[in-house]
Parts: C-alpha cells; structure tokens; sequence
C-alpha cells in the first residue's frame, strides 16, 4: 500500500502567503479603478457645472443688452448721453449670475492710463473718430497711427482707384495671400481695418491685448507675456479704443421733423424761429449780425459766433436748425464726452487745445447745452474750424457686457453697438470678446475667487 505525502507546513503557508498577495493586487486594482472612476465623474461633474454657469452668464449677457436697449428707448432726453446714476451698471444680479457694462472714463488724460480699475458704463460711439467720415490729417493725429495707414484708410472708404499719397489701392492688396481687392466702400465694422496694409497688431491693440482699457498684469511685464509693452506702468491703447464706423444723427427736431437748413431757402422758416424762441426785437438783431446770406455758413456753431447770441440764446434754438437737408449728419464727435486724443484730431482744436477742452467741461459740468461752449476755450477762428465736425449729441453707444455665473464661474463676455438714431434702438453689431480673456481687473477677480472659496466651506459645513 502506497502511503499519502503530507503537505509539508512551509509549503502551506506559501500557497497561503501567494493567495494573500493575489487577492492584495486585485483589491489594489479595485481601489484604483473606482478613484480613477470617481475622479472622472469629479471632472464630468466640474465640467458640467462649468458650462451650466457659463450657460446663466451668456443668458445674462443677452438680457442685460435688451435692458441697455431699454434705458436707450426710455431715456427722456434722446441725443443726450444718460447719467451713470440713471441705470444699473456694475455686479448687477440676473438670476444666478452677475454683470457689469464696462466703460470709459472720457475725462482721463490721454496717454497715462494707469487704472487698474475697470470703469463701469455704456460707452459713447459718437465720442470716436468715424473711420468713414474723418479725413487723412484727422486720422494722423490718433495715438500710434501712422501716415501708410491714415492714406490706406481713405483709399479703402473711396469710390476711385486713385491712390492717395502713401496710401493703397486694389494694386497693393493683390500682391497679397491670398489676393483681394480694395473695397472702395465704406467701412462696416472696424476689425475691417485688419484688413489694411499697414494695419499691423500693435497699432490697432497697442498695449490693451484685451481691449477693457485698463492695465492688466500682462500689459505691465516687459516681454514676460503678451502682448509686448514698454514696463511703463501706463497702458497705451492702439487706434481701435478711438475709432468707430456707426456714429450718426438724425437731423431731425425734438418732434422728429426735419431741422430748419439755415444755408438753403429757409430763411423765412429761421426767422419765425428766432421770433418764437426770443422775440421779435432779438430776432431782427441777430439777424443783422449774421447777414442776409447765410450759404456761406460751415456749422451751427458758426451761427452762435456770427449771431453773437448768448449761450442760453442759442441753446433754445440749437437742436432746431441745421446747415444740412440729408436725413443723418454721419461723423459727428461729441465734444461732451470725447476723449483728448480724439480732440486732438478736431480741426481748430488739435493737440494745443485738446487738454485744455477737457479741462474746461470738468469745470463747467451741467452746463454744456450746446457746442456753444467750445467757443469759451478756442478763439473765434479755431471754434469755426472745429464747427462742423462736432456736437453735443449721441445715440449710438456700447455696451460691453462681463458676465458670470453661479458661484463666479462661467466667465462669459460680449460687445454690442446700440443704435438709438431710430424709431426704436437695434443692435448693429456684436462680437464675442470671451476669449480675449478677464477683462473686470483684479479686484473683481481676487473678491469673486474668495467669496467661491467662503461658499464651498460654508456648504461644507452644511452638508456635515
């Protein structure tokens, strides 16, 4: 008889130490795979949450430009620029979300920005320079312009292939690749001006990569990041903060019919007027100041010079008379709101006076009815130069729209072009600037990131 072999005591507690081991890894590989599962329905989760925000921030943004539209519709001074006080601006709530309107400050000096502060508001287009209207000596004036794109501007806008000294027509553009002609139109948005010669990125940005005008971090550093800037702790924005292609006015009174041309066969009509507003004997006075033939006449503002009215005088009749009979007067820059280095472009005013300009409304807040004022900071003979490209009026405007969503996330931005010189404000024009990047400056981004911080640990809390 054979005798069975008996499993020696090591060899047992081997197969034991073995399958010990097996059951270790495969636990291990379980455990690993659930945190990678976990993990990924962490990120799914996050992400998920992330566009849920940024969907409350993009519905935001789209209401808050219909509440831009309704402040434009039901302000009681068409033409007349609202008061900041007069409608929600900065870390206004819908919903969830949260949204500020980026603005200007027209009254900073020009060249030495150096806020890192945004400020909050509707901008005024008719503050810029219209690329459509603005001649090759306006347009040299603007910050980093140079006298190749200044000409290429005009021959792009042009009817003819005629080309203008240091300019470029359709000859130039088919050297390209790929080839296209020269447009010889009028501009329809300014990002066309990419399409320039000359029209490099530094001209157009200058130092505002994200075109919220003011200095961001990156704007400050040397090379370190983009774009490239000079370190100077000031930001210098390139032409695209002083241009625009949508400022217009209707040439209309107050009750929509037309205005009283001065220059054309209306002389009876302007007479009555000047009755109307400030009696018969004032009205034959200042019709003898002005003379009986009017065509002449450059402005309105010229009226207020030759007619020697006095300010109030002219601000009860300004909005009434016109030296045009077209249905819009395109270009117009708003003395009122416009910026030094856009009143540096205004014949009569240019870089002597620009400053001084600004000085002077600071000083004169509420009182600036009428273009009448200009002629208390410029001589006789610089106020008439600058009469016909200038006013006191706006209806154009952007809104440049920041939003965010729950919990300050979903970051989300757009910039819209109002036009209000109708019967009622439409939409000309948006453009995504999300991916330009944060444009609500530091505070705002260190104050939203604590409050995210503070919510988490207080539903932490919450949820023990």
């Amino acid at each position: 008889m054979r005798i069975p072999r008996v499993p020696r005591k090591n060899q047992c507690q081997g197969d034991r130490a073995f399958v010990l081991v097996i059951v270790l890894w495969m636990s291990a590989g379980l455990v690993t795979l659930a945190l990678l599962f976990g993990q990924s329905m962490m990120l799914e989760y996050q992400a998920a949450d992330n566009t849920w925000a940024g969907a409350q921030a993009a519905e935001a943004i789209e209401g808050a430009a219909r509440y831009a539209m309704a402040v434009l519709t039901d302000w009681e001074e068409p033409g007349i620029v609202p008061e900041i006080t007069a409608y929600l601006h900065q870390e206004v709530e819908v919903g969830d979300a949260m949204v500020w309107f980026l603005g200007r400050d027209p009254n900073a000096p020009s060249g030495s920005r150096t806020s890192v502060q945004p400020v909050f508001g509707l901008i005024d287009e008719c503050s810029k320079l219209n690329l459509n209207t603005a001649t090759v000596e306006m347009l040299k004036l603007l910050p980093r312009m140079t006298d190749e794109l200044a000409a290429a501007i005009v021959d792009w806008r042009d009817e003819d292939d005629e080309v203008t000294e240091n300019g470029a027509e359709s000859n130039a553009y088919q050297l390209r690749s790929p080839a296209y002609a020269c447009k010889n139109a009028e501009f329809e948005t300014v990002e066309e001006l990419c399409l320039l010669i000359g029209a490099d990125w530094e001209i157009l940005y200058g130092e505002d990569a994200n075109l919220n005008g003011i200095l961001d971090p990156n704007e400050n550093d040397g090379n370190v990041s983009w774009p490239p800037d000079n370190q100077d702790g000031r930001l210098d924005p390139g032409i695209l903060e002083y241009v625009t292609v949508y400022s217009r006015e209707p040439n209309q009174r107050a009750d929509s019919s037309a205005r009283i041309n001065i220059t054309g066969d209306s002389s009876q009509e302007f007479q009555t007027l000047l009755q109307e507003k400030l009696g018969e004997e004032r009205a034959a006075e200042i019709q003898v100041n002005l003379g009986s033939d009017l065509s002449s006449i450059t402005s309105v503002l010229e009226v207020y010079i030759k007619s020697q009215m006095k300010e109030e005088e002219f601000a009860a009749i300004a909005g009434e008379i016109s030296i045009s009979d077209e249905s819009y007067l395109p270009g117009l820059i708003n003395i009122n709101t416009a910026p030094e280095a856009v009143l540096a472009c205004i014949p009569g005013i240019g870089t002597a006076h620009a400053a001084a300009v600004v000085s002077y409304r600071q000083s004169n807040a509420g009182k600036l009815d009428s273009v009448a004022w200009l002629a208390n900071v410029l001589d006789e003979a610089g106020a008439i130069a600058a009469g016909p490209y200038v006013t006191t009026r706006s209806y154009q405007y952007t809104a440049d729209i920041a939003a965010l969503g729950h919990e300050g996330k979903g970051y989300r931005r757009v910039r819209f072009v109002i036009d209000a010189s109708e019967e009622e404000p439409v939409i000309r024009y948006r453009r995504d600037l999300t991916p330009a990047g944060w444009a609500l400056g530091r505070e705002i981004q260190n104050r939203w990131g604590a409050w995210k911080g503070e919510n988490r640990v207080q539903q932490a809390r919450q949820s023990l």
